[in-house]
């Protein structure tokens, strides 16, 4: 019977809820020591105003490490974002921060077509890539310089938080996802010996970099960072997370704009991860629980186990994804936001099989190509710590 299918499924979310729950909590135990602290040249694609932009950029020029230089890029001097780092050079004078405005595209990818015209100007061997919308610890450069000092580690990558510019309904729908779902489910893959990249951190020396093509070879692929991290692992070199959890900028005002934002993160991940994507449906226990209680038998029995496990979802929901945020350090959501954002990401799930274009930045991009991509995996080095 399909209500037999779909309580099935929420009792399955409720172990998901748990073993996301453990995998957060053990996460922050695994810091290696530090280690040697070389230059850094941290790479950072703008692109307008955004929301919370100089707060962002301002977390990297404030970062307790010894030498390190950054390299912002746009492709217009009529770039809003110009104005800002003018204003950062104004701000903090010893830090080195060099600004690359070049229209010249490389590819469709916009980001990667800026990482291009950037690189000539980076200085340093040791290149972190990092979004225009990350908020930083002072230590988070020394964290990843530890993560990339450990022996067969070829790419450092971070977790990230939502941090929303309000406090209103979109807000706080987009920094639950990013905290208590992406978060729980990225470390979980981890568990079962995937080492996917986050394009919040990409750090990796030059020589690793040339080895696997440079950034043109990302330039065809809407998923860089997904596709960087498989080239790396190609190379039999271990793709690892930094002990350290920036928070991403949450700028969306409304629901329209949040749900096209989570769609193009969907689809993305659908075309480099298919069958992970597919079996992420068992993160929504609130949703499957809604759905037993809209087809349970209308009888009293029947009501009463399905409304049961309803609320039984609810307070599972709740208090994982309150766990997941108190260990994360994350911007704490309502305890009622949970089983609501079970059901717009269910709807952004759908959506996802619905076709393959994504939005970002105006500009209109399929992810055909990444569907495509199929790189060699190594068998995964054996874990340390």
């Amino acid at each position: 019977m399909p209500v037999l299918v779909t309580a099935a499924l929420t009792l399955a979310g409720f172990v998901q809820a748990g073993a996301g729950w453990l995998a957060v909590r053990r996460f922050h135990l695994h810091a290696p020591p530090p280690g040697p602290r070389p230059a850094i040249t941290v790479l950072k694609p703008l692109h307008g105003d955004e929301p919370m932009l100089e707060t962002a950029l301002a977390s990297f020029c404030a970062q307790d490490y010894p030498r390190f230089q950054l390299v912002f890029g746009v492709q217009d001097f009529s770039d809003a974002a110009v104005a800002v780092v003018y204003r950062l050079r104004a701000r903090f004078p010893d830090v080195d921060i060099e600004l690359v405005v070049d229209p010249t595209p490389h590819g469709l990818n916009r980001k990667v077509a800026n990482l291009i015209n950037m690189f000539p100007s980076a200085r340093h061997n040791l290149l972190v890539v990092s979004d225009s919308d990350m908020h930083a610890a002072p230590d988070y450069l020394a964290r990843v310089a530890d993560a990339l000092a450990v022996p067969g580690t070829g790419l450092v990558t971070t977790l990230y938080t939502g941090k929303p510019v309000r406090r209103g309904l979109p807000g706080l729908l987009g920094a639950a996802y990013i905290n208590q779902s992406f978060a729980a489910g990225a470390l979980m893959a981890r568990g079962l010996g995937r080492q996917d990249c986050m394009g919040a951190t990409m750090a990796l020396t030059r020589e690793t970099l040339m080895r696997v093509g440079g950034f043109p070879a990302l330039s065809p692929f809407v998923a860089d960072d997904a596709v960087l991290g498989m080239k790396i692992r190609a190379l039999g070199q271990n793709v690892s997370l930094a002990a350290t959890v920036p928070a991403t900028t949450v700028g969306e005002s409304g629901l329209a704009a949040l749900f096209r934002h989570e769609l193009r993160w969907a689809r993305t991940i659908r075309a480099v991860e298919p069958l992970g994507f597919a079996v992420s449906v068992i993160q929504f226990p609130a949703f499957w629980a809604l759905l037993t209680l809209g087809m349970a038998p209308f009888t009293t029995g029947g009501i009463a186990w399905a409304v049961a496990l309803w609320l039984t979802a609810i307070a599972v929901r709740a208090a994982s994804g309150n766990a997941i945020e108190r260990a994360m350090g994350a911007v704490r959501t309502p305890l009622w936001l949970p089983a609501l954002r079970d059901v717009l990401s269910m709807a952004v799930l759908l959506a996802a099989y619905m076709g393959d274009e994504v939005a970002w930045r105006g500009h209109v991009l399929s992810t055909d190509k990444d569907t495509r991509y199929n790189a060699p995996r190594p068998v995964l080095a054996q874990r340390r710590g």
